[in-house]
């Protein structure tokens, strides 16, 4: 896999959002189950953006340099996926990107909620693309607001028994300026690549 167009401020945006997860893991103490093994967040497909599938293939062809057995260890899960899934994709399964259809709300809800991630290592939990990880992987846990919620949503294992007052103290603030949106569509104008993925689809080629 060869390295693909990624803006020059993505890794600034990795740096903003890794600084604002390890405040909130400071803040969060005894709060917050996160830790090597405790992969429920890599279970069940969710949608990226094509920033976060440029940063995953410019990482797995850092992975094909640095361990080209692993590497074919993870496209080989990525594309087992591909081939079991590709009948009800809700979207291209060709191109891999999700319907923004209406219609494809149910499908998409229903699709693929017990498939491991394919960077998951089947055995002891943790990521082998830990480096490259989309955004939402780095801010899942701490309570991050849910703009269409209006709510913190947190992960069902963390801040059991905390009060509403002390969840909201751990509040993580991942990208105060939306340097994300700003790559995105940089990226957008540069590449033409639009519309959400997932990452199976994104590893499997």
């Amino acid at each position: 896999m060869s390295c693909g167009y990624l803006p020059p401020g993505d890794q600034k945006l990795v740096q903003i959002v890794n600084t604002a997860l390890a405040d909130s893991v400071r803040r969060s103490g005894k709060w917050l189950a996160c830790k090597p093994g405790c992969s429920q967040c890599c279970v069940g497909v969710f949608a990226i953006n094509q920033l976060d599938a440029a940063r995953l293939r410019n990482g797995m062809a850092i992975v094909e340099a640095r361990d080209p057995e692993l590497a074919a260890r993870i496209r080989t899960r990525a594309r087992d996926v591909v081939a079991r899934r590709s009948s009800t994709y809700p979207g291209d399964p060709d191109t891999g990107i999700l319907s923004e259809s209406e219609d494809m709300y149910d499908a998409w809800n229903a699709f693929a909620n017990d498939e491991p991630c394919p960077a998951l290592h089947p055995e002891n939990g943790t990521c082998e693309l830990y480096e490259f990880r989309p955004v939402i992987c780095r801010t899942f846990g701490p309570p991050v607001m849910d703009e269409e919620e209006n709510d913190l949503a947190v992960c069902d294992l963390c801040f059991n028994g905390a009060t509403d007052e002390e969840t909201a103290e751990c509040e993580m603030h991942p990208d105060p300026e939306n340097l994300q949106g700003t790559l995105l569509k940089e990226l957008e104008s540069t590449t033409g690549a639009k519309g959400e993925t997932i990452i199976a689809w994104v590893l499997a080629r």
